[in-house]
């Protein structure tokens, strides 16, 4: 005859192995919350230095080798270890070669991001002609170039000085799939963007004459939609080429724009919300929280 004792503690003796497996499971690797995080965390120094954590590289792009835009340079990380990277293109202003926004390129890229710096079909192109290049150059990106596949084509952005600044914002209307752009110290004869909803930074300059800022920059930010996330920096004391060369505060604060709407990295939020202040920045507006 079956004993119930025997039979009851032969099954709490296996209810208790198994707890005691479970318990001695090592638990697995925590999942980051999104997965497009790229590098550490960031802190004020990272995202003020001449470079980031990742090594890069860069590749020329003839002008013969491509349509829609005049070639470029390609910059990248080197190591996909993390995954693929959103990408941004960004163009330069009238008159002017894709040397004027060369230093984008290396802070960018080291931040963990494919970048182009484009040459335009022509220097004198208009803003409108400049935000259809800019498009080509995503384009030719995500398809056809060496680097297409470390990029994930649904995460893009455009940037530009002048009329590429005003380009960026043409691109953006064009192409509301975009996830972020940076118009700096931008010009474009149309004044309301009302239609245009990607995350926007306008990055405006004081002093400028060229393009000053209560004709472009300011106007430009205004008619964006309220409800887009949207932000406006205006540099103290700078002048209209003052995108063109190497700059702390436009760095840190395009990183950060760009690591927040292209790889949706809340770590950067707290750069952009509250309104951020100092020295080189004569006023901040935006849309804080960014959602």
């Amino acid at each position: 005859m079956r004993n119930p004792v025997k039979h009851l503690l032969t099954a709490a003796t296996l209810v208790a192995t198994l707890v005691a497996a479970l318990v001695a499971v090592p638990a697995g690797p925590a999942l980051a919350a999104n997965p497009y995080e790229r590098g550490p965390a960031p802190t004020t120094a990272s995202i003020e230095a001449s470079l980031g954590s990742f090594a890069i590289a860069q590749v020329t792009v003839a002008r013969s080798s491509v349509s829609g835009f005049g070639g470029g340079t390609i910059y990248y990380p080197t190591s996909t270890a993390e995954g693929t990277f959103g990408a941004v293109a960004a163009s330069p202003g009238f008159t002017a070669s894709q040397s004027s926004v060369a230093w984008y390129g290396p802070r960018l890229a080291s931040q963990g991001f494919v970048v182009i710096t484009i040459d335009t079909l022509s220097t004198l192109d208009s803003p409108a002609s400049r935000g259809t290049q800019l498009l080509a150059a995503l384009d030719y990106l995500t398809t056809s170039s060496a680097v297409r596949t470390r990029i994930d084509a649904t995460r893009l952005g455009v940037m530009g000085h002048s009329m590429g600044g005003g380009g960026s914002l043409a691109a953006s209307r064009t192409r509301p799939a975009l996830q972020a752009a940076i118009p700096l110290a931008p010009y474009h004869t149309t004044k309301n963007w009302s239609t245009d909803t990607v995350p926007t930074l306008i990055i405006g300059a004081e002093n400028d004459s060229v393009a000053p800022v209560s004709s472009h920059a300011e106007p430009f930010y205004t008619s964006l939609p309220a409800s887009s996330d949207k932000a406006y920096l205006e540099l103290n004391n700078a002048s209209h080429s003052a995108p063109t060369s190497t700059n702390v505060t436009i760095a840190k604060y395009s990183i950060s724009w760009l690591k927040r709407f292209i790889d949706d990295d809340t770590r950067y939020e707290q750069f952009l919300c509250p309104a951020p202040s100092g020295s080189t920045i004569q006023e901040y507006r935006d849309t804080c929280p960014h959602s």
